[in-house]
């Protein structure tokens, strides 16, 4: 995963990009095959956001014409499949929450939590429940109202109108009930794919996330697929595009040519092996 940037008509300066790469989680672990920098680029740093997301920034001074400046990194991921808990009847809704959770009971775009139609629906399927019972009655009521089709991302209120979406629109429907019954819940972001992952608290207090298939083979409280984790959230704010709320972190790239001969041309790597 990476960036190639090549001046194109005439030298580029003061080129800055930044690209969303895997990060550690539970249920992954990362390590760095090998690094392919070219010497115009002058730094390579990472940064993360919101706990979710892991971007590499990319600055680039000085790029004469048909020159190539290229950052790409070669990860290994080790993935494991999460299986559902021995004995879920004995986990709760959290009654008090880590400020770094509340973000996953506050509406994102796309997932709009406190939307009347979707607060009536997460209480008709699950309002007198509570811990996984409660979870699990909000999931399958989910997958029963919508039905699967490919089509343009509208989100929870309009699947839920709808009765129809894909992936994404069944994810987003979970997560804004999840989220409406008190229960921390966020999207996970794999390639082509994204699933959700809901929070729940053992009668100690310890915590821990729980993810399930929206779309697809019913799979609740485990993940058997093993696809890559790109991203976990659907909150953010991106210090490069400071004034917009981001429910997924794409790639950015800025700059400028030298003397308006110039314009960048811009390749993202992203490829699997």
């Amino acid at each position: 995963m990476g960036v190639v940037v090549t001046a194109v008509g005439g030298p580029c300066r003061g080129l800055y990009a930044s690209t969303p790469v895997p990060a550690d989680w539970p249920e992954q672990q990362v390590r760095v095959v090998s690094e392919d920098f070219s010497p115009a680029v002058r730094s390579v740093r990472y940064r993360m956001l919101a706990d979710g997301v892991k971007q590499m920034i990319i600055s680039v001074p000085l790029l004469e014409a048909g020159e190539e400046a290229r950052a790409v990194v070669t990860y290994e991921l080790d993935r494991a499949a999460i299986l559902p808990p021995t004995d879920p009847t004995s986990l709760e809704v959290p009654k008090k929450l880590d400020r770094s959770l509340r973000i996953f009971l506050q509406p994102s775009p796309y997932i709009e939590s406190r939307h009347g139609g979707i607060v009536r629906f997460a209480r008709d399927a699950a309002d007198d429940l509570d811990g996984w019972a409660k979870v699990e009655a909000i999931y399958d009521a989910v997958r029963e109202k919508v039905v699967y089709t490919n089509g343009d991302l509208k989100g929870a209120a309009r699947a839920l109108t709808d009765g129809e979406g894909d992936c994404e629109e069944l994810t987003c429907l979970f997560i804004a009930a999840c989220r409406s019954q008190g229960v921390p819940a966020r999207t996970v972001w794999v390639e082509g794919h994204c699933y959700p992952e809901f929070y729940l608290v053992d009668g100690d207090g310890n915590g821990r996330w729980y993810p399930c298939q929206a779309a697809g083979t019913r799979a609740f409280g485990s993940m058997p697929d093993q696809l890559p984790i790109l991203q976990k959230g659907d909150n953010f704010r991106d210090p490069d595009r400071p004034t917009k709320q981001l429910r997924y972190v794409s790639e950015f790239v800025t700059g400028s040519a030298v003397g308006g001969g110039g314009k960048p041309h811009v390749q993202y790597i992203r490829e699997g092996g």
